[in-house]
């Protein structure tokens, strides 16, 4: 786990500027993906509980697109250098660094998780334990919002990703897994790529229970 969490970083930090310029406004051209975003948005407010955090954030550019749709939003990122990118650009909101397998949050306090792609690089067999600490920090009837790429076959398939190695998966499969967390599948989206690498984009939006 530490070694591929190391090359991660090390991958990130060392292309802030270029990924920031690249995805600051990619949702502009993704309508499924920012139409899901706002759905679990509107779901987190309905809680009552508007506590959310956006792991895996990066730039911190989704951050606050869920403060501008209503949510006490903060954001968690691997990267050290990600998460000054994302302060300078949004002062106003709070970023962490953190590790996605043991999140600074104490249990059941959020009402909701957006994780956007932020979980392609873990290992199949460590995917599990991850989606646990989601659990772990989200209030009973919270949501986890899971973006991926999704593959037409039976197994996850590691393909290189541009910025360092990740994993598609069957859409079926990663929902077992959620199930298997104890989150409840409440909506799902896959439409075809934004991307030249083929994958179909998936979005799983999830409750728990």
């Amino acid at each position: 786990m530490v070694e591929y969490q190391d090359e991660t970083r090390a991958a990130y930090d060392g292309i802030v500027e270029l990924y920031a310029s690249m995805f600051a406004d990619r949702l502009e051209t993704q309508p499924f993906a920012r139409a899901m975003v706002g759905i679990f948005a509107e779901l987190v407010r309905g809680t009552g509980n508007l506590r959310a955090a956006d792991v895996g954030c990066g730039p911190g550019h989704l951050t606050a697109m869920l403060h501008d749709l209503g949510l006490n939003a903060f954001g968690l990122d691997l990267s050290p250098a990600m998460v000054d990118h994302a302060r300078r650009a949004h002062p106003a909101l709070r970023f962490d660094e953190a590790r996605m397998e043991a999140l600074p949050v104490e249990d059941r306090a959020l009402g909701g998780v957006l994780a956007h792609y932020s979980m392609i690089h873990t290992p199949p067999g460590e995917l599990p334990a991850l989606l646990a600490e989601q659990v772990r920090v989200l209030a009973p009837g919270g949501l986890l919002l899971v973006s991926f790429f999704a593959t037409e076959g039976p197994e996850p398939v590691r393909f290189d990703h541009k910025v360092t190695p990740a994993y598609s998966w069957p859409v079926d499969r990663f929902a077992e897994l959620l199930a298997g967390a104890g989150l409840v599948t409440v909506a799902r989206l896959l439409h075809d790529p934004a991307s030249e690498r083929g994958f179909l984009d998936a979005h799983l939006l999830a409750r728990l229970q």
